[in-house]
Formats: C-alpha cells, structure tokens, sequence
C-alpha cells in the first residue's frame, strides 16, 4: 500500500509499506493491506512503518489519519525521526 506522512513543514515519509501502526485517540492499531476506509485522530507518539521488513519510527505529535484505497495519509502537527 502506499503511505504518506506528511507536516506543514515537509514531507516525512512518502513511499510503499506492508503495515504501519499508528497512536490513535483511543490505542494504538495498525493498518494493512486492503484495510477498510477510515479516518482517525492520532495522539501524540510514534508511527511505525514497515517497508521490506525494514521498520522506520517516525514520534509524531498528533494529527489524523486517513484510510482509503490502499493508501494512507497521515497529517501529522510534528514529527521527529
């Protein structure tokens, strides 16, 4: 699927991932290929994205997260690597 994570400032993440797990409001959860559409407030903390069983952490502090189509966007105030 393909993912984005994206800051006003820049362009963090932009390429394909076999899973990536997020901070939702409410727990953390994670998102896979051929995922139902979604949309999701994210919290403070560190997004995971798997890309050819290669983990990237990324600490992000807040935003929101869509589903649809096998891509995902995330919309994050600030991130870290």
């Amino acid at each position: 699927m393909k993912v984005e994570l994206i800051t006003p400032e820049r362009e963090v993440f932009a390429g394909e991932a076999s899973r990536v797990n997020l901070p939702g409001v409410d727990g953390l959860f994670e998102i896979l290929n051929n995922h139902a559409p979604l949309i999701s407030a994210l919290k403070a903390g560190p997004v995971k994205i798997t890309t050819n069983n290669t983990v990237k952490t990324v600490n992000i502090t807040g935003g929101f997260a869509e589903v649809l189509n096998n891509k995902v966007v995330v919309l994050a105030e600030s991130a870290k690597e």
